[in-house]
């Protein structure tokens, strides 16, 4: 089959530098209104032909649409992917091993001002017997140049939270359909940007989520809709993983990056591996929505214990001051009622959780360790065994039981999905309004914890186009 022909689009704001260029400016920007929108979301524009997005009397007002919406829009089919990739740290490298070892993809540029980080990837390019990529090493600002090229069909971004907007922004503007690692972006008026963006340029902004992909979690989707929990009333996802080692390592990250967010955000600074599956079991944009959330924090301690023990006199962290709670904890409420629970907790002892709890009428499910108890089969009060379940289990699974990579191979599933959506012309699993509102609780739980918990509301990216039931990541084998 014939590749595509290279869909370009010319836009004024490709070179436009983006305000997080600098630490200061990172901490600098982060309200939570739509002041990061720019002037042309505040024109009118048309909306989708027969689509109900009449403005709902308790709904906070949402921009007018820039174009059509991206709910159920396919790829282009295409035989092969040429994919490029920016950033090229530990996430970065171990990615590219698997774009390398999905079929029909072709890694055709690297992105990282490490040059040696860059070349070490396009060796292991070149070893799979695929040309050699080309090489983006000139600076922050050379991934602009990776993203006009005309033959690349997918971006991949694995670098710092600050980056992952202005990167996202120019692989759209530029034509290519595009997928970050989380958080997708870090103010609310950038979600925005990249919805408007999406619609407006035809192609598909993906949050690269690859805890919805794993195991446990597709085996309790497909249960899930399935009515085994019955009428669902409540979740809980999180992100509990003591990183205090490798936020003070001077090697594990590039930079102090990561730790230096904890001085600058108070909230949920990675909400997307404990939202997004729990959003994915509730049908959140496809029939329900997230309605608003109120956060708590903890006093912010933990990273400067662990420095006051491990770091010497004279170390660049001890200049810095951390706010982010130790612990926060976020309820967001859906429209249909119900209730999900994230926490984020990164700088203190505790064994790695992403909670990942469902509950219903006919019961409940709570993982780390995973345990099931449903009605009417079990009775005696005691947990019963989910192993027991595995007749549940996604295709994908069934279909690749020992996955090659890591975090137990959902990495690899995500990757082999998207790719396969990309090659067979498939709609995507989930979309940008998916990563927006799985992202919007960094800026809101931060909002909400410096009003003392008031609520905030989530917005509605879909623009009323959430009450239409329609497949997710529940999907039919091709």
């Amino acid at each position: 089959m014939p590749e595509p022909a290279p869909h370009h689009h010319e836009d004024p704001e490709v070179s436009r530098r983006s305000v997080l260029r600098t630490a200061g400016a990172a901490g600098a920007g982060l309200g939570v209104g739509l002041g990061g929108l720019g002037a042309a979301s505040a024109a009118a524009a048309p909306q989708a032909p027969g689509a109900p997005e009449r403005q709902a009397a308790d709904e906070p007002a949402w921009p007018a649409r820039q174009g059509k919406t991206m709910i159920g829009t396919p790829f282009e089919r295409r035989s092969t992917v040429r994919v490029g990739i920016i950033g090229l740290g530990n996430r970065g490298d171990a990615m590219t091993d698997l774009f390398l070892a999905v079929p029909g993809v072709k890694i055709n540029a690297l992105c990282d001002p490490v040059r040696a980080k860059a070349e070490k990837a396009a060796a292991k390019v070149t070893a799979a017997g695929q040309p050699a990529p080309a090489l983006y090493t000139k600076g922050e600002d050379d991934y602009e140049q990776l993203c006009a090229r005309g033959d690349l069909d997918f971006v991949f971004v694995a670098t710092p939270w600050e980056w992952h907007f202005p990167m996202a922004e120019a692989a759209l503007l530029n034509g290519k359909h595009v997928g970050v690692e989380c958080p997708i972006a870090m103010e609310l008026g950038q979600l925005w940007r990249l919805v408007d963006l999406s619609e407006r340029t035809r192609r598909h902004c993906i949050q690269m989520e690859n805890c919805c992909y794993g195991r446990n979690e597709m085996r309790v989707l497909r249960m899930a809709h399935a009515g085994l929990f019955g009428d669902l009333l409540h979740g809980a996802g999180a992100y509990i993983h003591d990183l205090r080692g490798l936020m003070f390592s001077p090697t594990y990250y590039e930079g102090p990056w990561r730790r230096l967010w904890h001085t600058r955000l108070k909230g949920d600074l990675y909400p997307n591996h404990g939202f997004g599956p729990v959003a994915n079991y509730m049908d959140v944009n496809r029939g329900d929505r997230a309605v608003r959330i109120t956060t708590f924090g903890s006093p912010a301690l933990g990273l400067a214990a662990y420095r006051a023990e491990h770091m010497p006199p004279g170390d660049p962290s001890w200049k810095e001051s951390y706010v982010q709670s130790d612990m926060s904890i976020s309820l967001v409420q859906t429209a249909k009622g119900r209730v999900i629970r994230l926490e984020h907790a990164v700088s203190n002892p505790h064994p790695y959780s992403r909670l990942n709890i469902l509950g219903g009428t006919k019961g409940v499910f709570e993982d780390y360790p995973p345990r099931i108890y449903l009605e009417p089969e079990m009775s005696d009060d005691r947990w019963g065994d989910f192993k027991k379940y595995e007749k549940w289990d996604h295709w994908l699974w069934k279909d690749h039981a020992n996955p090659p990579g890591g975090h137990g191979g959902m990495d690899y599933i995500m990757v082999f999905r998207l790719m396969q959506c990309m090659r067979l012309g498939l709609v995507p699993d989930f979309d940008v309004y998916d990563a927006a509102t799985w992202t919007a609780p960094v800026p809101l739980s931060h909002a909400s914890i410096k009003a003392q918990g008031a609520p905030q509301a989530i917005p509605d990216f879909t623009r009323g186009l959430w009450r239409q039931a329609r497949p997710g990541m529940d999907s039919a084998k091709p």
